[in-house]
């Protein structure tokens, strides 16, 4: 695989060429010309989501909510079939209860939305101000994360060992205000998912926060198609409060990491907060173990940066809320109704049988509008295949078949379109969602794999590697101490000079053998350096 500042991206020439069956209707930025800007065009131009008008705040559109849809209910199964319960907790938290976790609330004070008035008044100028009689007594923080408020719910419902572990799961929104943001990536407002058990012991706890790490990354891989490396955290980048944090880390086109995913080990330092205390089965009185886990809209994100291209979005078919979209080249005119009935017979045929393990999601779409418009709707949307019919192909007894993640035939340029009977796909379009499925995955691990570069001996050799090879590097593996206190605020000063962050320890990398690029001591673990979303 080449590197990411080389992929083969299709020169204007060649997509002038292209004639057959429809002029190109990519996107209006190329990854390689700005890879920022293509993200927000393939958000816009896909039909994700927009601006709201609240700054930092976003307008998930049906196409993407319906991706974070099959995402819930993908995670949701997973995380039931852990033995949680899923339960709702309040939005507006005391901000005393932040207050109780000295390490919790330093690291999200910067960026709490807090409520102190209950109404407003007319100003008489025709606005409105908070009415200076109605000032809570005690400030309500919006929703930044729960673990204070469920904290306080375990302390009441945790008494015995016998209620013990307690695994609680919530789907919800958060609000964590941001100064630099970006759709699904960084957002004011997100929307995610959030784990809290409480155990009896500290094996018990950081056992399950290994299974729900797993979780995550059997999540990423097998559902999101997004190949992921699981692996701890260092120190500096824990969640605050926390003992362990552990992540899944993905690569994006760009040679950026995101983290999709975090498990948290917690130790009894939230238990001591809100007081989850239970009579040990010995007798005696002890601290609950807690941990907490979430991931969030930011895995939409994390789809689009992997899987898309320049003519938009290519959507694993597990996410996908439509896998086949079936449009009939309608023409207005007394035909249109033989051949919605002729596509009917394979939409029929489709929606009986199952891909992936689930009900083939087929919708048959006979709005009005041009064809090859309405074609080039659904692949920035990245439909995972797309099935034209027009009056001929009906005559024939056949369709003409896209399948998004393999569009363009690279040697001549043009579209790759299939013409199979209509028989022939409605038999082999289920199998081909797996393919599919497959495919993005595959693609997606050989480009990460192919740019991680190791061997890398020294902190000068890291900086010129990200200097060197250009726009797009990708990370580093280099061998680490595991470095604590001034040594590690030395490291961080010049990871943040660089622009550059340490990723995770993977769970499976190969044990170190040197010293450290940062400090010159033995290596301990093996860790990834990159630039990060």
């Amino acid at each position: 695989m080449p590197r990411l500042s080389s992929l083969p991206y299709r020169s204007p020439s060649q997509q002038d060429a292209i004639t057959v069956p429809a002029i190109r209707h990519a996107l209006s930025v190329k990854r390689e010309d700005d890879f920022a800007a293509w993200y927000q065009a393939a958000i816009a131009e896909g039909q994700m989501a927009e601006e709201s008008g609240v700054r930092g705040c976003m307008v998930i559109k049906p196409w993407g909510y319906g991706i974070w849809e099959r995402i819930q209910r993908l995670l949701d199964d997973r995380i039931k079939a852990t033995g949680h319960d899923n339960a709702y907790f309040p939005l507006f938290i005391p901000l005393s209860n932040f207050e109780r976790e000295a390490d919790h609330v330093e690291g999200f004070a910067k960026e709490m939305a807090v409520v102190t008035h209950h109404r407003l008044i007319a100003d008489g100028k025709g606005g409105l101000i908070p009415d200076p009689e109605a000032k809570l007594e005690e400030p309500l923080v919006v929703r930044p994360t729960s673990e204070t408020i469920i904290g306080d719910a375990m302390a009441r419902w945790v008494q015995s060992w016998r209620d013990l572990p307690l695994k609680l799961n919530q789907w919800a929104n958060v609000v964590r205000w941001e100064m630099r943001t970006r759709m699904f990536l960084r957002t004011s407002e997100f929307l995610w998912q959030e784990g809290h058990t409480a155990h009896a012991t500290a094996e018990e706890a950081k056992d399950h926060t290994l299974t729900m790490l797993e979780v995550y990354r059997a999540m990423a891989e097998e559902d999101l198609a997004l190949p992921v490396i699981a692996g701890e955290k260092p120190e500096h980048e824990r969640f605050p409060g926390a003992v362990e944090t552990w992540s899944i880390e993905a690569m994006m086109q760009d040679g950026k990491a995101l983290q999709a995913g975090t498990s948290h080990y917690l130790g009894t330092n939230f238990a001591k907060a809100s007081g989850i205390k239970y009579q040990a089965q010995e007798g005696g009185e002890q601290f609950a173990r807690t941990t907490s886990w979430g991931v969030s809209t930011r895995l939409i994100g994390g789809i689009i940066m992997t899987h898309g291209d320049d003519d938009g979005l290519r959507v694993p078919p597990k996410l996908a809320p439509w896998q086949v979209v079936i449009l009939p080249m309608l023409r207005g005119n007394d035909d249109d109704a033989a051949l919605i009935d002729y596509c009917e017979g394979l939409r029929a045929t489709l929606a009986g049988q199952h891909a992936l393990g689930e009900p083939v999601r087929v919708l048959l779409d006979t709005k009005p509008g041009k064809p090859a418009q309405k074609r080039w709707d659904w692949v920035r949307k990245g439909a995972p295949v797309i099935v034209e019919v027009g009056g001929r192909d009906m005559e024939n007894g056949v369709v003409t078949l896209i399948r998004r993640d393999n569009l363009w035939d690279m040697e001549t340029g043009k579209l790759n379109a299939q013409a199979p009977t209509r028989e022939i796909a409605g038999q082999t379009i289920p199998g081909l969602l797996g393919d599919i499925q497959q495919a993005l995955f595959t693609e997606a691990a050989e480009r990460r794999d192919a740019n991680i570069a190791t061997g890398i001996d020294s902190w000068d050799g890291v900086v010129e590697f990200f200097a060197n090879n250009g726009k797009y590097p990708g990370w580093v593996e280099v061998q680490w101490a595991k470095p604590t206190g001034d040594a590690l605020e030395q490291v961080v000063e010049k990871l943040k000079d660089q622009k550059l962050t340490v990723r995770n320890v993977p769970r499976d990398a190969t044990p170190a053998d040197g010293t450290c690029i940062f400090t010159g001591e033995p290596a301990v673990e093996r860790v990834y350096v990159a630039r990060a979303y």
